[in-house]
């Protein structure tokens, strides 16, 4: 009779741990936008910029949940909107009296 499995308490992959680390900057990111929105933004477009990075990289059997679809679509789309928050903080002017 087989021993029964032991449920896992780490990720599998050494994607499963980058993306633990992006969502981690990505909360740090939000956390930050309470106090200087900008620098808020652009924590979160790094993380998504060094997510496309890693999925670039890294072999789909190890990107763990940063593969979702093909490599080429991923990383488009995660430097796609990190360049879209970047300029969008570095461009909207300041409103009057901030």
């Amino acid at each position: 009779m087989s021993e029964p499995l032991e449920e896992r308490r780490h990720p599998s992959t050494i994607g499963g741990a980058l993306y633990l680390v992006v969502l981690a900057v990505v909360a740090v990111g939000l956390g930050l936008t309470v106090s200087d929105w900008r620098l808020g933004i652009k924590v979160v477009a790094g993380a998504l910029s060094g997510a496309a990075l890693a999925r670039l990289v890294l072999p789909r059997r190890d990107a763990g949940m940063l593969a979702v679809r093909h490599r080429f679509t991923d990383v488009v789309v995660l430097v796609g909107v990190s360049v879209a928050l970047w300029l969008l903080a570095e461009t909207i002017p300041n409103q009057p009296g901030t």
